[in-house]
């Protein structure tokens, strides 16, 4: 990520930034930065933000402990916000909720919606290869590491289902779709080709 590719000026130095809990992707808060802001999160991999009412920089949880480390980010197509993935130390909010947007009433579908963004994830770390990261392994070992995993995972996975052990079932599962994205992710076959197809022959 570099600054000098993000429009500070549309919002008079500051750009919003949409901060999402690297696991669960629930939304857990909204903030503001400047590129100093910026730079710092980037540096000490740790979210900072630029506090309107304070009129400086301010660390998420400099105060009550309750860090954001920094996993992920990346900008919109406007190159005028941003989205973080970031690893939450406690609850974010101040009213000591886990997120800012904790209406009881507004319960959208995660278990869905984090698909498309553990999708979006990978896609991401193809672009971006970051060391240490198990995803950029298979992507360095090219297509037949990737679909040798694929085909480890579909084995094991039929194995298991012979079984009487539900919660061995569901991480051989859960393996089998990971490693299915990565493939498609590879292949450059985004996950809604496949959804079209569903549709198509359930028509």
């Amino acid at each position: 990520m570099k600054t000098e590719d993000l429009d500070f000026k549309k919002g008079n130095g500051l750009i919003p930034a949409i901060i999402q809990d690297a696991e669960t992707f629930q939304v857990l808060m909204l903030g503001y930065m400047n590129k100093e802001a910026l730079e710092v999160t980037l540096e000490k991999e740790r979210v900072t933000f630029y506090s309107r009412s304070k009129e400086r920089l301010w660390t998420k949880g400099e105060t009550s402990g309750n860090f954001l480390d920094l996993v992920d980010i990346q900008k919109d197509c406007d190159n005028d916000t941003l989205l973080i993935l970031a690893k939450p130390h406690g609850p974010t909010c101040h009213t000591g909720e886990q997120s800012c947007f904790y209406e009881q009433d507004f319960k959208p579908d995660q278990d869905l919606s984090f698909i498309g963004n553990l999708e979006q994830l990978i896609q991401n770390r193809k672009k971006e290869m970051p060391e240490n990261s198990y995803t950029t392994h298979l992507f360095t070992e090219g297509l037949d590491e990737i679909t040798q995993k694929v085909g480890e995972e579909a084995v094991e996975t039929v194995i298991e289902s012979k079984n009487n052990n539900k919660s061995a079932f569901i991480g051989e599962v859960a393996d089998l779709i990971y490693h299915l994205l990565v493939l498609l992710t590879e292949k450059g076959i985004p996950l809604k080709k496949i959804i079209g197809r569903l549709k198509e022959r359930h028509q």
